[in-house]
């Protein structure tokens, strides 16, 4: 799927921690950022320009300042011109080092959002990797519910009345905290990471069919909700089939997966049916899927001692003679 942009004010007024101030440049603060790599245009800045990542954010630390405030005047103005002749969504010196004249003429004229931080160039860059990281990581949005159980968090799925949020009020009650009601929005952080959240429009609230909209906040305390958690279970609860009820898991040896945005995750099927605590059996999935983190598979280790049984008996049943 299309990977999703930030424009340049969205870093400037959310992320404070970025100690950014705006020199010049205002007339490109909607300029997009589409990259989540960023630019230290040391080798451009000696002329040359070839594979020149222009599209990346474009930092200037403390060596790139030093080589420019080296150059002749003549010289200065010439790479300047070249630099400046790229589309470039924003320029950042670190350090609080002030920007040559001709930078700033220049980024003035185009309307290219020249800042300075007063942070280290290091620090800096690890800061702003993180937010675009975020920001700009594939997404996708799936009904259900997501749910920390344990520390583990849980996306219950399935058809709309099932009982997800139901199941997930009773969760919160007995001390799990949710993330996310109705919609969730997927990110992959990494290859093998997805981050489950919540809308700002939604966050903290759930509907319960009889009762409307609850602010989950409000009524359990901040302990209750996250703002967003990595999704390592997927419970789809599915209404029980007495025709297709000898299909359901028995052992649970094998696990099964469901992949979302390339990242494959444990996925379980639950049927569903008046009698069954629902809750007790997601807490006691939430807590197997620990174990089995941890290496410990309860199913594997019965299996191989109804196997270890199976053979002693055999052995003692019919002994080998002589």
């Amino acid at each position: 799927m299309p990977v999703p942009g930030i424009t340049v004010d969205t870093i400037l007024k959310d992320h404070e921690d970025l100690q950014l101030v705006l020199i010049t440049g205002e007339a490109g603060l909607t300029n997009r950022i589409n990259n989540a790599e960023i630019n230290r245009p040391g080798l451009s800045l000696t002329g040359f320009f070839d594979f020149f990542a222009n599209d990346r954010i474009q930092i200037l630390g403390k060596g790139e300042w030093a080589y420019l405030n080296s150059l002749p005047e003549d010289k200065l103005q010439e790479i300047t011109d070249k630099f400046f002749e790229f589309h470039l969504n924003c320029i950042i010196y670190t350090h609080g080092n002030e920007p040559q004249k001709p930078f700033v003429e220049r980024a003035k004229a185009k309307g290219i959002p020249l800042f300075k931080t007063e942070i280290a160039t290091h620090r800096f860059i690890t800061l702003i990797s993180q937010i675009l990281d975020r920001a700009l990581a594939p997404r996708t949005m799936r009904h259900g519910v997501l749910i920390e159980v344990f520390g583990i968090g849980t996306l219950l799925t399935g058809r709309s009345g099932v009982g997800k949020s139901e199941t997930a009020l009773e969760l919160i009650e007995r001390g799990h905290r949710l993330v996310a009601d109705d919609m969730v929005e997927i990110r992959r952080l990494s290859e093998s990471y997805l981050i489950g959240s919540c809308s700002d429009l939604l966050r903290h609230h759930m509907e319960i069919r009889g009762l409307g909209i609850l602010n989950i906040k409000d009524l359990f305390g901040v302990g209750s909700v996250r703002d967003h958690k990595l999704i390592e279970l997927i419970i789809n609860l599915k209404e029980w089939e007495e025709q297709t009820a000898g299909e359901y898991e028995r052992t649970g040896i094998e696990q099964s997966m469901e992949e979302i945005l390339g990242v494959s995750v444990p996925y379980i099927e639950i049927p569903v049916k008046p009698g069954r605590n629902i809750p007790i059996i997601v807490e006691t999935a939430a807590m197997n899927q620990r174990l089995r983190k941890m290496g410990k598979n309860s199913a594997k280790e019965f299996s191989n001692k109804l196997n270890t049984y199976i053979q002693q008996s055999t052995i003692e049943t019919n002994p080998i003679k002589d």
